[in-house]
């Protein structure tokens, strides 16, 4: 409980920590966010990383020149699709056996959730699932496993990659420090939370109601 209460803690203040991150780190901010956003995209025991609320706090921070635009957009962009790359490969690696073993590093609800989405959209659950929290994580892990060719997926892995950076790191650079926005920051985040895992919602909604449909058919 106390490690839910710290982590709900860090996103309703995220504005706070980066701001205090950059003033103690400068430059190696730029690393610290890439180590973020390469683990949240690139390792499958990391999908709770923040991702979405984060970018659009860095891309304020930029607004007020705490943090470079570009430098932000370039150096994130790498470390999504670099992420999404090795997440690729270590499950290209295990291969369709993590569906008969039980890993203890893997949810399976979320492995499975996963599966489903994927089996539904095909490769444009790569750049779909950049926008949807758990899903983000698990989609180039399951990529890899179901053995899709590395050069169609690198394709989908850039081009949503980019989206997913870009979206966000300027939509905080552009409007992040409008004065409504400052104001109500921590609505925002809550916003942004809500808005990232909304499909998952309602993924979720439509497959237990459709599981549950048949049974009460008479």
């Amino acid at each position: 409980m106390e490690l839910i209460g710290t982590f709900v803690e860090y996103f309703l203040h995220l504005d706070k920590h980066l701001g205090q991150v950059i003033q103690t780190y400068g430059f190696w901010t730029y690393l610290i966010l890439f180590l973020i956003i390469f683990c949240e995209t690139g390792l499958v025991v990391t999908p709770i990383l923040p991702g979405d609320s984060l970018l659009f706090a860095a891309g304020t921070f930029a607004a007020i020149g705490a943090l470079r635009p570009d430098v932000l957009f370039v150096v994130l962009s790498i470390a999504a699709v670099a992420g999404d790359s090795v997440n690729y490969a270590i499950g290209n690696a295990i291969g369709p056996r993590v569906f008969r073993e039980n890993y203890r590093f893997l949810k399976r609800e979320y492995l499975d959730r996963t599966e489903q989405f994927y089996e539904r959209h095909g490769g444009k659950t790569i750049i779909i699932a950049r926008f949807m929290p758990i899903i983000r994580t698990f989609a180039p892990f399951v990529a890899g496993v179901g053995s899709m060719r590395y050069p169609r997926f690198l394709a989908y892995n850039v081009a949503g990659g980019i989206a997913w950076i870009g979206l966000f790191v300027y939509g905080g650079y552009f409007f992040g420090n409008i004065p409504v926005v400052k104001r109500n920051f921590t609505l925002v985040i809550l916003g942004i939370i809500f808005v990232s895992i909304l499909p998952g919602i309602i993924e979720f909604v439509r497959h237990r109601y459709g599981t549950a449909r048949p049974s009460t058919a008479k």
